[in-house]
């Protein structure tokens, strides 16, 4: 189809579509009462789960709404109402609250749902425009998005509706949250994958696990000998012990750099006369993150890590965390 429109028209119409949705969601507030705070209330108080359903694009709100409560600390789940009509209503119990998105209040496929629901216990909340619908006068609780004009021109395509459909599914999810006093620490636990949950989770010993690097030399041992435990870790530095296996120090590739020239023969002069005797190092135990604060506030890129009666047990450099995205 050509288009009708030139470039500025194009502005105009993204700008008025903005703020219309804007304006909508700002009137909401109006609709904000007693309701919705029973229905956060409600929802702390049961003891199964939330069941976010809707058909079309409220489905797809609904799927979003249901993955923001999920995220946050309130198990939820998504059911789709023809689905729902096949069988799906088995996962629905009495202890569950149903939560049915619909702007007309009158889909043919949630209505069709609601006798199932009903003789099943759970409790309906129903998010609507019309609050005179079969949908809403069957709900317990009933949120109101109040009267929507599309931003659509043609007043068909769902557009300013479900913009308030998500944005009160929202600002509920974020009430429970502080509510339930969901932490960055729970945040974390839902989010293992993400960056949040790799700062608050993931420990030195994961990233040991993955890197198997451990270069050692005994305090014996020559700078030769030193420069090859380097090379084969790839690492830039190997640890230093004792006859009993203690760390007693490092050595890197920048402390042997910095003496040629000072030193005669120097590949042959012991490690102890080049390693540093007072070196940091980690437990396997702490948060890669706090391990990455060390090395930054140091300006190191390498740390022993030992176990409690202080033998070196691994070796890891900076590159090891921040390829993990921290």
């Amino acid at each position: 189809m050509e288009s009708m429109t030139s470039t500025a028209e194009h502005m105009v119409i993204i700008k008025e579509v903005l703020a219309k949705e804007a304006y909508a969601i700002i009137n909401m507030m109006n609709h904000i009462n007693q309701e919705i705070v029973d229905t956060i209330e409600m929802i702390l108080e049961c003891k199964g789960r939330i069941i976010v359903t809707g058909v079309g694009k409220s489905g797809i709100i609904a799927r979003k709404i249901t993955a923001t409560l999920a995220s946050t600390g309130t198990p939820s789940l998504f059911l789709h109402p023809s689905e729902g009509l096949h069988g799906d209503l088995g996962m629905v119990t009495s202890s569950d609250i149903v939560m049915a998105l619909s702007k007309s209040g009158e889909t043919e496929e949630i209505i069709n749902i609601i006798p199932s629901i009903k003789r099943i216990g759970a409790k309906l909340i129903a998010f609507v425009s019309n609050t005179r619908s079969s949908l809403a006068d069957r709900a317990d609780k009933v949120l109101s998005i109040g009267v929507v004009k599309e931003a659509c021109p043609l007043g068909l395509a769902p557009t300013t509706s479900t913009t308030l459909m998500l944005t009160l599914g929202d600002a509920i999810a974020i009430s429970l949250l502080k509510a339930r006093n969901f932490s960055f620490e729970d945040f974390a636990v839902y989010h293992p994958g993400g960056s949040l949950g790799k700062r608050l989770l993931l420990t030195v010993e994961s990233i040991i696990e993955i890197t198997k690097k451990n270069p050692i030399l005994l305090h014996t041992g020559s700078i030769k000998e030193a420069i090859f435990s380097m090379t084969e870790s790839g690492l830039g530095a190997t640890s230093i012990i004792d006859n009993d296996g203690k760390l007693i120090g490092i050595i890197t590739d920048g402390d042997i750099r910095r003496a040629f020239g000072t030193q005669q023969n120097i590949l042959d002069i012991s490690v102890t006369e080049l390693f540093n005797n007072n070196p940091t190092f980690i437990k396997q135990e702490i948060l890669a993150v706090d391990a990455l604060n060390i090395m930054e506030s140091k300006k190191i890129n390498v740390l022993p890590v030992v176990n409690d009666v202080n033998e070196p047990i691994a070796m890891i450099h900076l590159h090891d965390i921040t390829r993990l995205g921290f």
